[in-house]
């Protein structure tokens, strides 16, 4: 139960989190389109690239199933996105706010380089997954 509180818990943190700052109304930064839209962006991709990393460090260290590493890889990916597709459908719900699919293309952007950048560096990191 403790182990499965460790590792489960910062992800649906995380999910905590986006869900707070997708509940928002719309603000701005530089009051420049193109610089908001990019550093906006910037965000999206970086916020999922972590939850990511938060669900596949999740899987592969509290799971006991025989699932292989690249299962578990893929269900992180899937559950990753499906959270950025609801997520995209609650902002549907703010005032100022409005849920795009291209947002989920740029949040599974995140998700992919996050996902390459564990695939790639695996042995490295590994001890940042236990």
């Amino acid at each position: 139960m403790r182990r499965g509180i460790r590792y489960w818990l910062p992800p649906l943190l995380w999910m905590g989190i986006i869900f707070y700052f997708s509940s928002r109304p719309r603000v701005t930064i530089t009051h420049t389109y193109i610089y908001d839209f990019v550093i906006f962006k910037l965000f999206h991709m970086i916020e999922y690239g972590i939850l990511y990393f938060l669900l596949f460090r999740a899987l592969f260290s509290a799971s006991k199933t025989k699932l292989t590493v690249s299962q578990k890889h893929l269900i992180a990916i899937l559950l990753a996105v499906t959270y950025a597709i609801s997520d995209e459908i609650h902002q549907t719900f703010i005032p100022t706010r409005e849920g795009r699919v291209r947002d989920v293309f740029i949040d599974t952007v995140g998700i992919l380089l996050m996902y390459s950048y564990i695939r790639y560096n695996f042995s490295k990191i590994k001890n940042l997954l236990i």
